[in-house]
């Protein structure tokens, strides 16, 4: 029986990359020179820092820019608010991994709603679609392709 996995990953190299690069690009900038402006990442959180908040839009715009160059969907970002002190304001971005209990139910929904013959189980932060033929299972993928979820949705593991 043909199955296939609906998984939402980030590559969190290239996440590395685009903070070092927005870093190389902040410290370079004539608008930033003499401010302790900078973003930092922890795991699957990255923070970015400025001295005010106005600040801290122009390094997320910068942050996007370089997340798109290296092909990571920006849907993947969860944005906190902004924390503004006396020194500085920091805006904290999560990167999310894996589909969410909420999502994948959403996502079965979608599935199920389409009336196509597959079924489709939640495994873990994963979804498996399985039917009899691999005909129904291309136009689920072409049917989540089109459809509007938040999160960057990714095909693999395709059995026959």
């Amino acid at each position: 029986m043909p199955s296939f996995d609906v998984v939402s990953k980030t590559d969190s190299h290239e996440v590395t990359n685009a903070v070092d690069q927005a870093n190389r690009e902040i410290n370079s900038r004539f608008d930033f020179k003499g401010t302790n402006a900078r973003l930092e990442q922890a795991k699957s959180t990255v923070t970015l820092i400025a001295p005010t908040d106005f600040q801290v839009k122009q390094i997320d715009e910068i942050f996007r820019s370089k997340l798109a160059k290296r092909q990571i969907d920006i849907r993947a970002l969860e944005y906190q608010e902004i924390d503004t002190t006396l020194s500085e304001a920091k805006q904290e971005i999560d990167i999310r991994q894996g589909i969410a209990p909420e999502a994948a139910k959403k996502l079965i929904k979608l599935i199920k709603d389409a009336n196509l013959k597959v079924q489709a189980s939640i495994q873990g932060e994963q979804v498996r679609i399985s039917g009899k033929n691999r005909d129904d299972l291309q136009a689920v993928i072409a049917m989540l392709r089109e459809s509007k979820v938040d999160l960057p949705l990714q095909f693999e593991n395709f059995r026959d």
